[in-house]
């Protein structure tokens, strides 16, 4: 009897125990969190198999020294790949796979096709493994810790703009870099590679398929044409994310109408460049999933009128002083920091704005910002950096920052309404 174990049970570990209950019944399942015991990672040699979850980092010693002494590793995404029936399509890129991820879906689902949205978004792969079938088209978000040590590569792969990120898990940007090129690397001749021009590390990736390679690019001749006023999603970076959703439909015959009537309709996922109030005239949107610099020059890229920023969080071993270049070109007329690496921001940032730094929490964070704020501003919470420091994950802190902003609505409807009187 084979000896089986999963390092990590969180959403994806879970739900591969329940598979793994299912299909293998006479095989001993141990399960290794650090949660319910300290020394997890001691004697992995023990096993015969062991899954990783994508929480668990792959270049830590324990696993190392395990491989080497010949236990095999393997992960739910692996094992969906291995047992998937179907199409698969793989979405990486630093920032931007959740949105185009979920356009791509959304549009298959208009052109009547049997798809699935699974991997960092969504449901673990895995647990829709069941449903397929050689019709099914199942579209993957994939980060960098699902494709690290996978043996796969999708029939499609969509390869969006690379660039520094997770510094404080990966041991170098060249591990990153590597893991993010699982995407392409077992591809073949009959498969696909869809990347963003422009950004050279998408390039190289693409570049080491054996597939069809595909370049999109705005303006580009052979690319799809999408109008920018199409778009209910904020920002030229969305533009783009759009552009690769519908080149991917373009390569699945999927009919024009449908892409832009699809795009049309889309509203974006809860957390990205999200509008969700408007308070002394001033809009408000709330960019938590943003946890890198990248995301939030993207964020400051997207707004033309007078913006407040709000920035701060646990940091990832990243460079910010991109952050400065891209304010003294923009109309931010305030930055709010706060969280564990304000000072480190504000340090990079130092004369690209006027910077306000906040000792307290996301709720002072935001009142400092709407103390500044006037008619026709907006405040745009755009971290930059993990929410770890004092949110549970992005979705607590989105969540959250959207409970402050329901708050101060309120507030300052009841207060005008008391001057009206």
């Amino acid at each position: 009897m084979s000896r089986i174990a999963i390092i990590g049970f969180g959403r994806e570990g879970q739900a591969l125990s329940k598979y793994l209950g299912r299909e293998r019944p006479r095989h001993e399942i141990t399960i290794l969190d650090r949660k319910s015991d300290p020394d997890y990672l001691k004697n992995l040699e023990r096993f015969d198999l062991i899954y990783r979850s994508p929480g668990v980092p792959y270049n830590l010693p324990e696993i190392q020294r395990a491989i080497k002494n010949g236990v095999r590793f393997s992960s739910a995404t692996e094992l969906f790949f291995e047992k998937a029936k179907g199409m698969i399509i793989g979405v990486t890129g630093t920032k931007g796979k959740g949105t185009t991820s979920n356009l791509i879906y959304k549009i298959l689902k208009g052109a009547g096709r049997d798809a699935y949205l699974a991997g960092n978004i969504g449901k673990p792969a895995i647990a829709v493994l069941n449903r397929l079938n050689k019709s099914s088209v199942t579209v993957l978000e994939l980060s960098s810790f699902q494709l690290q040590g996978l043996h796969y590569s999708p029939h499609i792969a969509v390869i969006l703009g690379i660039f520094p990120d997770h510094m404080d898990s990966h041991k170098s940007f060249k591990e990153y870099f590597e893991s993010k090129a699982q995407i392409t690397k077992f591809q073949v001749k009959k498969d696909i590679a869809i990347y963003a021009a422009g950004n050279r590390y998408s390039e190289e990736i693409a570049r080491r398929s054996r597939g069809k390679k595909i370049k999109v690019e705005i303006g580009h001749k052979g690319s799809p044409v999408i109008d920018p006023n199409e778009l209910k999603i904020y920002g030229p970076h969305n533009l783009i994310n759009a552009t690769m959703a519908a080149a991917v439909a373009k390569e699945l015959r999927i009919s024009e109408r449908i892409v832009h009537k699809t795009i049309k309709a889309y509203r974006g996922l809860p957390f990205r460049l999200q509008h969700v109030g408007i308070i002394k005239g001033a809009r408000v949107y709330n960019d938590s999933a943003s946890t890198n610099p990248m995301t939030t020059i993207a964020a400051i890229n997207a707004f033309k009128e007078p913006t407040i920023i709000i920035m701060g969080g646990r940091d990832k071993n990243l460079d910010f002083s991109p952050v400065k270049r891209a304010l003294a070109g923009s109309n931010v007329k305030l930055v709010v920091l706060y969280g564990e690496c304000r000072e480190k921001i504000g340090k990079s940032i130092k004369d690209g704005a006027k910077i306000e730094m906040i000792e307290g929490d996301l709720d002072e964070a935001f009142k400092a910002a709407l103390s500044m704020a006037e008619g026709g501003d907006s405040i745009v919470f755009s971290p930059g950096a993990t929410s770890f420091d004092m949110f549970k994950d992005y979705q607590d802190r989105g969540d959250k920052f959207n409970a402050i902003v329901k708050k101060s609505t309120r507030r300052y409807t009841s207060k005008s309404k008391k001057m009206q009187l």
